[in-house]
């Protein structure tokens, strides 16, 4: 009966990988484990948010998982609810009740342009993030 080749013999996973020398610096991004996965709790979050203008709803879910996808790569894991909702807090929709059209300006089009969701996100500073994770941790 043949064996499974044992782990540190398989091929690394696409996903685990990390380059020697990775690109960094604007434009670049901050890739981290499972990024898929801001944008799935971000569609959760949201819902339970009320638009003024329900179409703005699709982009600012891809907006608040980008910021909380590169929160988490920032510390190295995967994203997690608390990365949302620091998302969240830092463009002040937790807050309102109703989200209106001027709340929603800063997201609009990222969900059709690339170029738009790199702008947006380099717009968003390392420390903007990393103050929350400080303070959560004390």
């Amino acid at each position: 009966m043949p064996t499974q080749t044992p782990e540190i013999g398989r091929t690394p996973k696409p996903g685990l990988q990390h380059s020697l020398n990775p690109a960094s610096g604007k434009g670049y991004g901050t890739p981290a484990p499972g990024e898929g996965f801001a944008l799935t709790i971000s569609q959760r979050e949201c819902a339970k948010l009320h638009f003024a203008h329900p179409h703005d709803r699709h982009d600012v879910e891809l907006g608040v998982a980008l910021v909380a996808a590169k929160r988490a790569s920032l510390v190295g894991r995967g994203p997690i609810p608390e990365d949302v909702h620091v998302a969240l807090d830092h463009f002040g929709l937790r807050t309102s009740s109703l989200i209106e059209r001027d709340q929603t300006a800063p997201f609009a089009g990222l969900a059709h342009s690339y170029a738009l969701q790199r702008r947006f996100v380099d717009g968003v500073t390392r420390e903007d993030l990393l103050v929350s994770v400080a303070h959560a941790g004390h």
